[in-house]
């Protein structure tokens, strides 16, 4: 799977869903998904970690975050007759799976559905064993086949994943069951045919697309919806801006920028892309990026010495290497700080670092963490060179964007307060603007008569040949109407509504 979970979950917003199934008269398939309102007490406890393929990295290559928005999920039905789950539908990643009635030695399964094999007339066993990281653990498993009804919807003869151990106490926290993936074949964990493939050969879509709407009102009951076949166009304005599919296996696009207020962040001269990933809460993005923002709205960050040191000692040289023309990617080889043996783009104990097997490969050089942050001075003196400002202005406020990293455990604490004067975060894609207000990126936690807000933004760092690298969770979703055009192989944004 990859990226699967790419960087998973930061203090997840628990939530529940419940599926409203009916035959509307225009022929579209429609799932309905709630969602729990967030307090303190349910933001501490739920707890989702990432999952990624150990196929795809090293073991110790992925450090995890905690999300903090709302999870939707809804429900379906595997089997005859139908057992109910409740599932994510995520389109980072390919594969269903559910905990089986096999599942005695873990803790987790004891409060989710399992699924019983022998209350289906309709079942056929596979017994193939598999193995899906998740977190620093793995659940495990075996595939099986049989029925899912999803809707109005039965999907004859599906494979899919019976869990019977999951090796992390975040199950617990879990207000869903499973996983139903979204994604390409190529990425699914033993090649199993992904449900959405057997909708399409079974002909139960008119159209090969799917698309997604996420309520962004807490206080209503429909949290969102999932339309298969078609679009509900009542759940958006204006027209759908199509971009290409820019690599098959995750629903992955390409930036043109993204910008703090109205100016560039730097990152996408060289081209950056980003995965729409709804089985992630936040907004996930080069390190360097979230930094610049956190400073810009308000977040509070860690403090790294480290940084502020290649300030206080190379600033007067990087600033003269780059106004001298010296080629950003060769300051920091150049003042001893970088080998460039292998790619540079590598993670500390402090920053959020992941990758697969395309991506680390086991030649790979780490270089140390004077190198990365070097690599991201060196960045946010071009920004700030960009914008006419002199070396004195530039250098004090790369000293202060020191005190802004990403906080390691993913809670970027901001004045609720300050939120009206907070700028907009622009994505640009497809040559047009795709904005979202402060209301939209800070997300805000009842207790009691207390409100505590967070920032939406999280670091992510990838390989170099991979990155930069963006992951558009459900924040992003939530303030456009998405369709996965899968015929077309693209992805289209509108508002939504």
């Amino acid at each position: 799977m990859g990226f699967k979970y790419l960087l998973v979950v930061m203090c997840l917003w628990a939530c529940s869903a419940s599926l409203a199934c009916k035959a509307p008269s225009d022929g579209l398939r429609r799932v309905r998904l709630k969602r729990r309102s967030l307090d303190i007490k349910s933001l501490s406890a739920a707890r989702i970690k990432e999952v990624v393929s150990k196929n795809h990295l090293e073991a110790d290559g992925v450090y995890l975050k905690n999300y903090l928005d709302a999870q939707y999920f809804g429900e379906i039905g595997i089997g005859s007759p139908p057992q109910n789950f409740k599932v994510v539908f995520d389109t980072g990643s390919s594969n269903l799976w559910v905990p089986s009635s096999k599942c005695i030695m873990s803790i987790g399964c004891i409060i989710h559905s399992k699924y019983r094999s022998k209350l289906s007339s309709t079942y056929k066993k596979i017994g193939t064993p598999c193995k899906i990281p998740i977190g620093r653990g793995a659940i495990y498993g075996f595939f099986s086949q049989d029925y899912v009804k999803i809707g109005d919807m039965i999907i004859r003869d599906q494979e899919f994943a019976e869990i019977t151990k999951e090796g992390s106490l975040e199950f617990l926290a879990m207000h869903f069951d499973g996983i139903l993936g979204l994604g390409f074949q190529n990425f699914s964990v033993g090649e199993v045919t992904p449900v959405w493939y057997n909708m399409i050969e079974q002909g139960h879509t008119g159209q090969k697309i799917f698309s997604l709407w996420l309520n962004q009102d807490p206080m209503a009951k429909i949290g969102g919806e999932i339309v298969f076949g078609g679009i509900d166009w009542k759940h958006f304005r204006g027209d759908h801006t199509y971009v290409p599919i820019s690599r098959k296996g995750y629903w992955q696009i390409e930036l043109d920028d993204i910008r703090i207020a109205k100016d560039s962040s730097g990152l996408c001269e060289g081209g950056c892309s980003a995965i729409i990933d709804s089985g992630k809460s936040l907004i996930a993005g080069p390190t360097s990026i979230v930094t610049q923002i956190n400073h810009a709205i308000g977040a509070e960050g860690y403090v790294s010495y480290e940084c502020k040191n290649i300030v206080h000692t190379y600033g007067d040289t990087i600033w003269k290497f780059i106004t001298k023309g010296i080629r950003p990617e060769i300051v920091c080889v150049d003042l001893g700080l970088c080998s460039r043996n292998g790619s540079h783009s590598y993670k500390n104990e402090f920053i959020e670092t992941v990758v697969n097997d395309e991506t680390w490969g086991e030649t790979g050089t780490r270089e140390s963490p004077l190198c990365t942050f070097c690599d991201m001075i060196v960045l946010w003196v071009q920004v700030q060179l960009k914008q006419r400002n002199a070396k004195e202005k530039i250098l004090k406020h790369i000293d202060e964007l020191c005190e802004k990293l990403p906080n390691p455990i993913g809670q970027s604490f901001i004045d609720c307060n300050s939120i009206s004067t907070m700028p907009p975060i622009t994505f640009m894609i497809g040559n047009k603007a795709f904005p979202l207000s402060p209301e939209q990126y800070v997300l805000r936690v009842e207790e009691g008569c207390s409100t505590v807000c967070y920032g939406g933004f999280v670091g992510l760092d990838v390989h170099a040949s991979q990155g930069p690298l963006w992951v558009l969770g459900d924040l992003f979703l939530g303030a456009y109407h998405t369709v996965f055009d899968y015929g077309n192989l693209r992805i289209g944004f509108a508002e939504a509504v």
